[in-house]
């Protein structure tokens, strides 16, 4: 036997060899034209499809189906009503709902709410992690086991396995937040049923709660976010990554854990932890908060690497395809705003304002910018899920609860029009060499 500290070692040297033989030379990306990260020296994307599901564009719209998201929030806010069902009906349907359908709709998804006998049991609360997105995937995988039918990829079965995996995926990831809170953490272990009656928002504030209550606000803020991160076309990684795994013939089962093990990403769903994170540095670092010259000087000590993780960055700021705004942010800057009234956390607020104006003004002097510096929605929904009593274990899995509808909406659209398989190219810089008997190496 070797030993832990020597198959460590080992493994070091295993780790030194493949970094030596496997570095790429940089400059070799520009020779062959190479778009790293299938973007542009201009953040242009690199076109690799078509869809009909919604449009990103860089001057500030997000388009579902054609219809702009600002005026589909305005219209569930006008009417004091949830918009989230009637979203994710958009996107997979490709049209918006009548009144009779809309209501048949919330029915399917409520009858599809139902969790198989014991699942919760024997599977959510069985080997629980503080990551709840590796709970997930577990589990999502898991439901393969209890599906009649889980290979068949034809569209009406899909169809039904999207719909069951978007209504069950609340109960999933507050009841794995639960068990990992009750046997890692010692707290009291909380598994409310979930009510059909509830909308989707309302359900996962009671489901996670000891009293099942919240005000008309809180739900109002969380369906907005939801919303909000339900899509956002068919180039962002997760998103991409349900094409890709779609494009195999795979189950859907796998296809859906795929997309999460991408969300899961610090550079793609973690972000407004992220954003967390560097707001209680400036909570501490910065004495006054309503002194912006401080703040500003703090900024500045951030995109020069001299404070908190030391990259460079301020989280929240800057996206990869909008260029004038974003207009989730837009939207979502409002609903936090109100929340900060009645949540008493106006002071917090203005704080993220402050950093925000004076953020932007610093990276547009600072860097060589190729486009405007917007914000981004990140930027307040780690500020909302945290005026919600969401833990920070759950803003993850709550995007992910809401971006489960897209995935689906891709799915359906990759598995009706393609016929090939995603396979892009890769230009070898290998060189060739000769094969060396053992002895004579």
């Amino acid at each position: 036997m070797l030993g832990h500290n020597a198959i460590n070692k080992i493994v070091d040297t295993y780790t030194d060899l493949c970094v030596s033989n496997t570095s790429t030379d940089p400059s070799l990306f520009e020779k062959y034209d190479v778009k790293r990260g299938l973007r542009d020296i201009n953040g242009v994307g690199v076109l690799t499809g078509l869809t009909g599901i919604s449009d990103v564009r860089n001057e500030g719209q997000l388009l579902y189906r054609g219809i702009d998201v600002k005026d589909m929030v305005a219209g569930f806010t006008k009417e004091n009503r949830f918009g989230f069902e009637e979203v994710i009906y958009l996107l997979l349907m490709g049209k918006q709902p009548t009144a009779d359908q809309l209501k048949e709709f919330k029915k399917v998804l409520a009858e599809y709410r139902i969790l198989p006998r014991n699942f919760v049991r024997d599977v959510v609360l069985k080997a629980p992690t503080a990551d709840i997105m590796n709970a997930l995937s577990r589990e999502v995988l898991t439901l393969y086991s209890y599906d009649k039918a889980p290979e068949d990829i034809s569209l009406s079965n899909v169809m039904r396995q999207c719909l069951q995996l978007i209504s069950v995926f609340p109960q999933l990831a507050v009841y794995s937040f639960h068990s990992y809170n009750y046997k890692k953490k010692g707290k009291s272990l909380i598994i409310h049923i979930t009510d059909p009656h509830r909308s989707i928002a309302e359900d996962i504030l009671a489901l996670l709660r000891n009293d099942e209550q919240y005000t008309p606000l809180e739900a109002q803020v969380l369906d907005t976010a939801l919303v909000l991160h339900a899509e956002h076309g068919g180039g962002n990684n997760s998103t991409f990554t349900t094409r890709v795994v779609s494009s195999t013939g795979t189950d859907t089962y796998s296809a859906i854990a795929s997309s999460l093990c991408s969300l899961k990403g610090p550079k793609h769903g973690g972000a407004s932890l992220k954003v967390m994170e560097m707001f209680d540095n400036i909570r501490k670092n910065v004495e006054n908060w309503n002194d912006e010259e401080e703040i500003r000087e703090y900024l500045s000590k951030m995109l020069d690497k001299q404070v908190f993780d030391r990259t460079g960055l301020i989280y929240g700021e800057g996206h990869a395809v909008y260029s004038k705004a974003d207009p989730r942010a837009e939207v979502f800057r409002s609903c936090v705003e109100s929340l900060a009234h009645e949540k008493g956390k106006t002071k917090d607020y203005n704080l993220y304002r402050a950093v925000e104006k004076h953020a932007i003004d610093l990276i547009s002097q600072k860097r060589r910018i190729y486009k405007g510096v917007v914000t981004n929605v990140d930027f307040y929904s780690g500020l909302a899920y945290s005026m919600l009593g969401l833990p920070k274990e759950l803003y993850i899995p709550i995007f992910a609860t809401s971006r489960l509808a897209g995935w689906s909406a891709h799915r359906m659209e990759e598995l009706i029009n393609a016929s090939k398989i995603i396979r892009p190219a890769y230009h070898t810089t290998c060189e060739e060499q000769s094969y060396i008997p053992l002895a004579e190496r």
